[in-house]
């Protein structure tokens, strides 16, 4: 009878190994997983096997019926785990995280941008689950069945422990203190593989909820001390420019610089703000460092001079912290502050988080008349919107700070015929090719907007501050991009293409190109500088764009950076002038900043640290001398 069970074949060796080969063919054909040498692709291969070995090794201590029951259902969970990675990372370029999963508020908004992700052929990353299903239906007799000894379990698991011995202790020779990167997702895939990583990410998530409860207003001084060597005085000629004006601050959504005084088909795609920038000034070095919580992360980099987390959206895993935002310190200063965006409001937490930073009012959808007729894609058109939008500014109290966040450019990039003013690309990526004509909408709404401005009389006492918010073409669409740039996109490429916009317009003001290198994280002292309000007592990790003696430099949340003349992206450092691979050396003046910046931030918001800021001396929760 014994010879007889050990003929046939074992379900939970056939599910592990079906299961282990659908990961690494996901591997090599849905994610861009960079590999160097035969190791890194044996730890690829390998990486999958430990957990599935474990995971379905759990039925070995169950009866026939529970055990069959058990394997189809996890081999149906594991493959969803598989596929969500799947479809995330067709558009996000990322691995999820277990914060992103808690925004399911805002699933309900994604509509068009998830179909076009999804494919029919997609039933495949199920097929294991599928052949396990029939195989069981129709041939129940293939799948053996015995009740394994002590000495088997334990010789099974010792198996799948020493193979993830094997693989972890491989990764480490790779990538030496693997675990300790944890921005760096597609390094952590790669290495431990996806199901371990999500299993490393849940100990992450539970390391952050007790970092605050542990924190106390002592771990501000490293960072206190940090940021005031680092502070840089306002430049005299810009300091207190547009003292009492308003403040219109637009986020261009998904608005990358390359689009700037650029053309397709021979047709300008910013026409507007080719323009606009002669009269403006333009910061052509400027690079957005958002994480997963892209527009979301973009707000929280420009109202608070602080680095978006690693992992998830901090709108939405810290809410409830305290903040100094541009915001509340606007409100101090006599200005009525407030957001403009046509959506849903919860959608990326933003009722609740714009409490947190201290906006007066927030204008969302029941504010703006929104039809069939007005709206595309994820809601009303950006032109519309800012028509509608000037009777509010018109109607607040002076002077104002007003966010603007647009919206028609916006993945998938849909776009009705009646509002194209050029016509798409002509590649074999859709994405790319309907971006273009996106964004010249936007362009065409801006420019609208302006001029209404002007006709309202709202102009001459307003500063207009215009910014990308994040990428809009990831790294899935680099042929095409290759294709429209006309140059191969390596990491040195693919990292300048995280440039966008920053326009700062002031009426009056000649227009000058600055090519200091900087980011979204600089935005909130050049703003509140050029307002006359000194950032001397803030914690800020960015420094005004206009400051004399600047130091160029901007890291990204995944931890590259870029310097005046050098690019540090996966490991290696580039040249800029020439985009190829140049001694490590010269970048390592700036691995420390790089590396100091990102922890310090995250402390502070994983801690809720700013909550001790200006705490009385003395006490557990106290804060050293430069408190407020």
């Amino acid at each position: 009878m014994k010879n007889k069970n050990w003929s046939k074949a074992s379900i939970v060796a056939i599910a592990t190994i079906l299961l282990w080969l659908k990961t690494y063919i996901a591997y090599k054909t849905s994610f861009d997983i960079k590999i160097e040498n035969w190791r890194q692709e044996i730890i690829l291969f390998i990486n999958p096997l430990s957990f599935l070995m474990f995971i379905f090794g759990i039925s070995l201590f169950m009866k026939e019926k529970n055990q069959k029951r058990y394997i189809l259902i996890t081999s149906f969970i594991v493959s969803a785990v598989l596929f969500a990675n799947v479809v995330f990372y067709r558009f996000f370029n990322d691995f999820l995280t277990i914060p992103v999963l808690f925004q399911t508020s805002n699933m309900s908004d994604l509509g068009s941008s998830v179909t076009e992700l999804i494919n029919f052929s997609d039933l495949l990353y199920f097929a294991d689950f599928i052949i396990l299903a029939v195989l069981l239906k129709v041939k129940p007799k293939f799948m053996g069945y015995r009740e394994y000894s002590k000495v088997d379990r334990r010789a099974f698991f010792l198996v799948a422990i020493a193979i993830a011995f094997f693989n972890l202790g491989m990764a480490e020779t790779e990538r030496p203190q693997l675990l300790t990167r944890t921005f760096d997702r597609e390094m952590l895939v790669k290495n431990i593989g996806t199901y371990n990583y999500h299993l490393y990410d849940a100990y992450l998530q539970s390391k952050s909820s007790a970092q605050r409860a542990m924190a106390d207003g002592s771990e501000l001084a490293d960072i206190d001390n940090y940021v005031r060597a680092n502070y840089l005085p306002p430049n005299d000629d810009m300091f207190g420019i547009a003292k009492g004006k308003n403040v219109i601050l637009i986020s261009m959504e998904s608005t990358q610089n390359f689009v700037i005084n650029q053309t397709v088909n021979g047709q300008e795609i910013t026409p507007f703000l080719n323009d606009f920038i002669k009269e403006s000034y333009y910061f052509d070095n400027f690079y957005h460092q958002t994480g997963q919580g892209k527009t979301s992360d973009s707000e929280f980099l420009v109202e608070n001079s602080l680095y978006p987390l690693s992992r998830g959206a901090v709108f939405f895993t810290h809410s409830g912290n305290e903040y100094t935002a541009t915001p509340e310190i606007l409100n101090k200063n006599g200005y009525f502050t407030a957001s403009m965006h046509a959506n849903n409001k919860s959608f990326w937490n933003r009722d609740i988080m714009y409490q947190a930073l201290g906006y007066q009012r927030f204008y969302s959808l029941p504010d703006y008349e929104v039809t069939e007729e007005n709206s595309v894609g994820w809601g009303m058109k950006d032109v519309d919107f800012f028509q509608q939008s000037v009777q509010h500014l018109k109607d607040m109290p002076k002077p104002f700070y007003s966010k603007f966040i647009t919206l028609t450019n916006h993945f998938p990039f849909e776009l009705s015929e009646e509002d194209s003013l050029i016509q798409p690309y002509t590649s074999n990526d859709k994405t790319v090719n309907n971006y273009f004509p996106t964004v010249r909408y936007q362009d065409e709404a801006m420019k609208m907007f302006v001029q209404k401005l002007k006709d309202e009389g709202l102009y001459e006492d307003s500063i207009i501050i215009l910014y990308g918010d994040h990428y809009g073409i990831s790294e899935n669409h680099n042929k095409a991009m290759s294709e429209y740039l006309g140059k191969e996109i390596t990491p040195f490429e693919s990292t300048q293409l995280q440039e966008v916009p920053f326009i700062v317009h002031i009426p009056g003001e000649k227009g000058k190109t600055i090519s200091t290198v900087g980011g979204q994280i600089d935005i909130k002292p050049t703003i509140l500088h050029m307002l006359g309000i000194d950032t001397k007592n803030d914690i800020d990790f960015g420094s005004d764009l206009f400051s004399k003696d600047r130091l160029d430099f901007a890291v990204l949340r995944d931890g590259s950076f870029i310097t005046k003349d050098q690019v540090f992206t996966r490991d290696t450092c580039y040249d800029k002038a020439t985009g190829e691979p140049t001694d490590r050396a010269a970048c390592e003046p700036y691995m420390e900043k790089a590396k100091n910046e990102l922890e310090y931030s995250d402390k502070i918001i994983y801690g809720d640290l700013l909550r001790f800021y200006g705490q009385p001396e003395g006490s557990k929760e106290s804060y050293p001398e430069t408190a407020k």
